[in-house]
């Protein structure tokens, strides 16, 4: 897949040439916002299920190494063999090794973001193994040689338009063809012989139960199901943050995800996974890739809390308007902006300041992460590491500088008046970032100072 190059700024220009996409773009991301607050209105004990989700997973976190150990013990004993896999090279080397000793060279997958994270495909490209997705949002992705865009809406960024016009080059429908019907049934055509043929199959993991060595994929397709019950071999992708301690905590999570995610009820399908059956084997990788130095990290490691439902994306005015791919991680939005300094804080030391701070991540997240907080922290971190962009450092130091002082700021002030009202060509240019997508204010009459001292002088 081709991956974005360039900073947040540079990608989001990009995204913002078109003005139709982005309106629609951000339109249909905050109708899906809606639909999570009417679906999150009708259940009355809606926060007491955010706050009990975030207080499972603190246990979690504070337990990681018991409920993993739990897990793989239960899990081996249901006969499902489990793998431990450091970062992303070990787990897509585990992979590969699994499907040589097998002699399989054709696999299918459904939808996995660590898989996206370690860039598996890619991996496994280069290695002589051909992968299809058969996610349909992924599936047109991946015609499309692009990665994801969203975590649970992976093609929201393409138009009808543009997937029949990938179907008509890729699948053989016909020119010009746009309906969603007769597009998603070529899909499903296409897709049915790969889950016919292929002997393998890979699924995410969106719950592991340490109590029962079981593991949960939640789908809307089936896509997953239809891998993993005819395949001859299964294997589970799973970040280590995805254990819960009891099934009966697959009561609260199932009912926050989808709601928060798209809105609806519950998922369509969320499958239970607890031994191969005749004949199958059955493989889980346990995968930390950064997770245990995100988790030793005090200010960030709620992020570990995360169940993937997107809703911060949804919500998020600066995602909705920029694009997915204007953030160049795996995982995008606010919680992307929030896990990827940890894997490689040089790499991605834009995207904490992809954010407003308005908090309406924070307010939709169902396990209550404090996402805006962690996003300003990082900011401090970053710009104490000496990471910061410098000409934004430089301004930042031209404020400290300006705002310390009163008799500076108040020539600052007067300064800036004079040249918006005489010579505004000098802010209203294209090297004023601020002016592109926005009108400068209007030259004030007077000065807040000014108009104080004349209105109360005698106070």
């Amino acid at each position: 897949m081709e991956k974005s190059k360039g900073t947040h700024a540079e990608l989001a220009e990009q995204f913002n040439k078109d003005q139709s996409r982005v309106d629609w773009h951000d339109e249909t991301l905050f109708w899906i916002r809606n639909k999570r607050d009417k679906a999150a209105g009708k259940i009355p004990e809606w926060e007491a299920l955010r706050e009990q989700a975030s207080a499972i997973k603190n246990n979690v976190l504070s337990n990681l190494h018991t409920y993993l150990e739990d897990f793989e013990k239960r899990a081996l004993k249901n006969g499902i063999q489990v793998h431990w896999a450091v970062d992303a090279a070990a787990h897509n080397q585990i992979v590969l090794d699994i499907l040589k000793q097998h002699e399989i060279t054709e696999m299918i997958k459904s939808k996995s973001m660590l898989t996206e994270e370690c860039q598996l495909n890619e991996f496994l490209a280069v290695n002589g193994v051909d992968v299809i997705d058969t996610d349909l949002g992924e599936r047109i992705v991946q015609l499309a040689k692009e990665p994801p865009s969203h975590i649970v809406l992976p093609c929201i960024h393409k138009k009808k338009e543009e997937i029949g016009e990938l179907f008509y080059k890729h699948l053989g429908t016909a020119k010009g063809e746009s309906d969603p019907q007769v597009l998603t049934a070529a899909a499903r055509v296409h897709l049915r012989q790969a889950f016919i043929t292929r002997r393998a199959a890979l699924t995410g993991v969106n719950f592991a139960v340490a109590e029962t060595g079981e593991f949960v994929v939640c789908t809307n397709e089936g896509n997953a199901d239809m891998g993993a019950h005819l395949s001859e071999v299964h294997i589970a992708a799973m970040g280590i943050e995805k254990i819960i301690p009891e099934r009966k905590h697959l009561g609260v999570f199932l009912r926050l995800l989808t709601r928060s995610a798209t809105g609806q009820p519950i998922t369509t399908y969320s499958s239970h996974f607890k031994k191969p059956r005749p004949g199958q084997q059955m493989h889980i990788i346990l995968v930390d890739n950064g997770r245990s130095t995100q988790l030793g990290r005090p200010d960030f490691r709620n992020s570990l809390k995360c169940i993937r439902c997107g809703a911060c994306m949804n919500t998020c005015p600066v995602y909705r308007r920029s694009g997915g791919h204007s953030y160049h991680n795996a995982i995008s939005g606010p919680i992307g902006a929030i896990l990827a300094p940890n894997l490689n804080m040089e790499k991605h030391t834009d995207l904490p300041f992809a954010s407003t701070l308005c908090g309406s991540c924070t307010y939709v997240c169902p396990v209550k992460i404090d996402i805006h907080t962690q996003l300003y922290k990082w900011r401090q971190v970053i710009v104490k590491k000496g990471f910061a962009d410098p000409a934004k450092a430089a301004a930042m130091k031209g404020m400290e500088f300006t705002l310390s002082s009163p008799a500076r700021y108040r020539a600052a002030g007067k300064t800036g008046k004079w040249i918006l009202k005489h010579v505004p060509v000098m802010v209203n240019n294209r090297l004023n970032a601020w002016y592109k997508h926005r009108e400068m204010p209007a030259v004030p009459i007077t000065s807040f100072r000014d108009w104080y001292i004349k209105n109360h002088k005698h106070d």
